[in-house]
């Protein structure tokens, strides 16, 4: 059986061990997160669909690393529930509920009514210290930016972590909030999409920019 040919993007996962670490040992590295943050929604808004997840996702591979490789899931079914439209969108609203109050306590350390934290927060409970990766070398506000990004990141890493071991090793993929939000941007681009595949069919396909067909 020939073996599969490997791609660059196939060793993505790298980005994600490596991520946490910078974070770790200087936390305005956090700010780096906003790449898999953005990327996802601008792939499905200017490209229409989920390549980011299906190809590119960094945090996706890192856990078919964990639980297929190295065998680190118990490979059980993923409950439907967790696939189940009412926990796909609350989780996604209570995700960036959690991101925008994030941002309101930057905004609160940047005008100077709040004080910096320099902890960072698993779960949205648990506060853990976490000094020893700032120095003071960047304004408040953006090291605050950084400590709750990096929460977040955290947070939802171990989140995929656990799911992974207890279930199949992408279990978290069903739920993950920017895989809803890209998919609910792939929803809304569909129906403009078949409404200019309509009109070209109606009309004969003159290579428009609709479909991105070249004139015959």
């Amino acid at each position: 059986m020939k073996k599969q040919q490997k791609h660059w993007y196939d060793y993505l996962w790298i980005v994600t061990p490596i991520y946490l670490a910078l974070g770790f040992f200087n936390i305005l590295f956090a700010w780096l997160g906003m790449i898999f943050f953005c990327l996802p929604l601008f792939i499905a808004i200017f490209g229409g669909s989920k390549l980011y997840c299906n190809r590119y996702c960094d945090r996706g591979q890192f856990l078919s690393l964990l639980g297929g490789k190295l065998k680190l899931s118990a490979n059980r079914p993923t409950p439907n529930w967790m696939r189940s439209k009412w926990f796909r969108y609350g989780f996604l609203i209570f995700f960036f509920a959690m991101f925008f109050q994030m941002l309101w306590v930057t905004y609160l350390v940047g005008s100077g009514a709040q004080n910096l934290s320099e902890t960072v927060k698993l779960f949205w409970t648990f506060r853990l210290p976490w000094d020893w990766a700032y120095n003071g070398e960047a304004a408040p506000w953006v090291a605050q930016f950084a400590f709750g990004f990096y929460s977040l990141m955290l947070t939802s890493n171990l989140i995929g972590w656990i799911v992974m071991a207890l279930f199949k090793p992408r279990s978290w993929c069903v739920f993950c909030p920017m895989g809803t939000m890209t998919q609910l941007i792939c929803k809304l681009r569909a129906p403009r999409e078949d409404k200019v595949q309509s009109a070209c069919s109606a009309n004969g396909c003159a290579g428009c920019a609709g479909c991105g067909k070249k004139e015959a």
